[in-house]
């Protein structure tokens, strides 16, 4: 049977409730983004008290629970979710607070690095396609090929021409993704750079933390600038009907894993989501 089309699910949450105020924080098509224009303190999703925010998100981890299971036994669509951020914005953390609940068994996480030689051998999206998931199963990207249309295009090792063959390229591979039963969710975990220097000490300041500190993270912070634009472009380029972003403001970290799990189960509730029809002949079947 050929898996159903990824839309019912995006079109599912724009039927939702929840639509007007998830469509504020995602680009408008067709018009020129600006991720600066966005505040990353903003709390759209916030009860406006700390504590019941994380009692929220606490409540929506145990449905999560819930919807995945059932999402994984139904077996007719695969969940791709992109974290892309800068340094610190806090894609580890979200994979702790939102998806922590859910069973190692349909759940996986998969954080990108620099490509390796065998990698670079292949083209860009090689190493992605191996990773996507299958049929019931949730993946969650940290880091994703976008870096693919950040990195190279900030430090030059890449033509102009060449970046906007890979936003076509990347548009059309999430397009078959879909088209093949994957959702594609993309979340761009927004924070301010005054925040993201706050974080990096903090790294510095705890000696439990000092792993996760690299200079590579300063010298890419002297790249703020370019950073940000380079996002602006890819967010306006690749928001499209099947793989769309949505920005998240994530300097308060208990309001990211907030916003991102409601999304999420809007997302899982869209679905029609089945438990298979079991053998008639166990109907009446009575273990001994």
């Amino acid at each position: 049977m050929p898996s159903p089309h990824a839309h019912d699910a995006l079109w599912g949450v724009a039927r939702h409730s929840l639509a007007p105020r998830w469509a504020p924080w995602q680009p408008e098509p067709g018009k020129p983004f600006a991720l600066d224009a966005i505040d990353p303190g903003a709390k759209p999703f916030s009860t406006g008290s700390k504590a019941e925010d994380k009692a929220a998100v606490e409540a929506l981890a145990v449905e999560l629970d819930a919807l995945q299971n059932l999402f994984y036994a139904d077996k007719r669509y695969k969940l791709l979710v992109v974290l892309q951020g800068t340094d610190t914005s806090g894609k580890d953390g979200t994979i702790r607070g939102v998806f922590g609940r859910m069973s190692a068994l349909g759940v996986h996480a998969v954080g990108w690095k620099a490509p390796t030689e065998p990698e670079l051998a292949h083209d860009y999206l090689w190493r992605i396609h191996q990773q996507v998931p299958q049929a019931g199963d949730i993946t969650v990207f940290n880091r994703s090929h976008y870096e693919d249309v950040l990195v190279p295009v900030v430090n030059g090792w890449i033509t102009p021409e060449q970046h906007q063959q890979r936003l076509a390229h990347i548009n059309d591979f999430e397009r078959m993704l879909s088209e093949t039963g994957t959702i594609v969710l993309k979340f761009l975990l927004h924070i301010g750079k005054d925040e993201q220097r706050e974080r990096l000490q903090e790294r510095l300041d705890d000696p439990a933390k000092h792993w996760k500190f690299s200079m590579g993270d300063i010298a890419v912070r002297k790249q703020w600038g370019d950073y940000r634009r380079a996002y602006d472009t890819l967010l306006g380029a690749t928001h499209t009907p099947w793989a769309p972003w949505t920005i998240v403001p994530a300097n308060s970290k208990t309001h990211r894993n907030l916003m991102i799990a409601t999304v999420l189960r809007a997302v899982l509730q869209g679905l029609p989501l089945r438990y298979p029809t079991g053998d008639a002949a166990l109907e009446h079947f009575t273990v001994e």
